[in-house]
């Protein structure tokens, strides 16, 4: 296909992703789950009183404060920037593969997958953290390895673009830390793997001159600009909290609030119903329901799951991504699964309790990439397998999109028709 494509495939889905989450949006009229947490923490936010939500970066929070300044203290106005966070967050799966193998179809697929993928539909919908995360995470992966590709002035503009938004993930929420650690590590491989490749000298390495990846930007100012750049990014994100009426941020309290905030993440909260344990989240052994009520007289639920044909069919495709990958040499392909895996894995080690599944919510997103990766690269054994994966895909959207999108369900007993396992709530 043309490369003019997937701007044009790009569009479109753009435009259904974005119908898609503004349909019904403001339903339920009332705050769901966490929402009660940030919207509270974003209206607050809006007078600067004081400090609200403490335990948390406040890029997401003073973004719901703009939807409420902007539409109104209604769920429209909380969940607005939400549908823009979850079309971006599509449409960053589509820029991803796209750079990675030049295929629009690929893309495409990646894509749709995304949009299926109940958990971007449904964060698409609400005022949570995770939402605003995602994007941003997404976007600075595709900037950082769209720099790799370019020359030594795209590069470097490139990279920076992307460490600001890996900054500007991480001032949303601190599970976007971990993939700072990532992209350096990212990028010390692909450059040994340059060197050996072409029998540089170590001083050519770390001169990158005439390096194949990221070519003219040398090792250590590269590595030096991702790590200082994200890091002013994220502090940028605190700028509203200096303006607070009782006990604003000084440049001398910016660094001991971030103490404050860990030990308030790390604290040890009591049993929750729906916690669960991190290595169970790829089974959706135990979902949660964002909600499950009458709402206005009519019950209405919103069951935080991820669609099974790509939540379990994504790990078929991560084994297939490192198999293709030992058998092929294929960096791409070693790169596709390893997302899923060190999104995955971090919570290994990651000092949170209670856990939720709905912390899966980045790794379940590179499922879809994996899934695109992977039936592109075994396109000749599985010819148009990725046309039926899709409607297979879409045929369980419609099946439980009344328990996604609070729809108006017969009655309190209607969640049975949806619990496949006992361990479904």
């Amino acid at each position: 296909m043309a490369e003019s494509r997937p701007y044009r495939a790009a569009a479109i889905l753009g435009l259904v992703a974005e119908a898609a989450f503004l349909l019904n949006l403001t339903r339920p009229a009332k705050p769901v789950f966490d929402e009660t947490h940030y919207v509270t923490a974003a209206r607050i936010l809006r007078t600067f009183a004081r400090p609200y939500n403490t335990e948390h970066p406040m890029l997401a929070k003073t973004i719901i404060a703009a939807g409420i300044s902007l539409f109104g203290d209604t769920p429209f106005g909380w969940r607005f920037f939400s549908t823009i966070a979850g079309t971006a967050t599509v449409l960053g799966v589509f820029a991803l593969v796209w750079l990675m193998f030049k295929s629009a179809r690929a893309a495409s697929f990646a894509g749709v997958f995304a949009l299926l993928n109940f958990t971007i539909f449904i964060q698409a919908r609400i005022a949570m953290l995770d939402t605003f995360m995602a994007p941003l995470l997404l976007w600075s992966i595709v900037a950082l390895y769209w720099a790799s590709q370019g020359t030594s002035a795209q590069a470097w503009r490139r990279w920076i673009a992307g460490s600001v938004l890996l900054g500007l993930a991480a001032g949303t929420k601190w599970a976007a830390v971990p993939y700072l650690g990532y992209a350096g590590l990212a990028f010390l491989i692909v450059r040994v793997r340059d060197v050996r490749a072409e029998g540089f000298s170590a001083a050519m390495a770390l001169r990158g001159e005439e390096a194949r990846h990221w070519r003219g930007m040398a090792t250590i100012p590269a590595l030096a600009v991702l790590m200082i750049v994200a890091a002013l990014a994220y502090f940028l994100t605190f700028l509203p909290a200096f303006f607070y009426a009782e006990q604003p941020l000084t440049l001398g309290t910016l660094l001991p609030f971030q103490a404050t905030m860990y030990a308030e993440q790390t604290q040890v909260l009591p049993h929750h119903t729906y916690q669960s344990d991190w290595w169970s989240w790829p089974f959706m052994i135990r979902p949660i329901w964002y909600l499950y009520e009458p709402v206005n007289g009519v019950w209405r639920g919103i069951f935080m799951i991820g669609n099974p044909a790509i939540l379990w069919g994504g790990l078929v495709a991560v084994a297939a991504c490192l198999w293709g990958a030992w058998r092929s040499r294929s960096l791409k392909l070693f790169g596709a699964a390893m997302l899923w895996i060190g999104s995955f894995l971090m919570f290994a080690i990651v000092p949170k309790s209670p856990s939720f599944f709905y912390y899966y919510y980045p790794a379940s997103i590179f499922l879809c990439v994996a899934l695109a990766a992977a039936f592109h690269h075994f396109r000749a054994r599985v010819k148009n397998w990725d046309e039926s994966f899709a409607i297979i895909s879409f045929g369980l959207f419609a099946y439980f999109y009344p328990i996604l999108s609070a729809a108006s369900l017969s009655g309190a007993a209607s969640f049975h028709r949806w619990m496949w396992f006992s361990t479904w709530p």
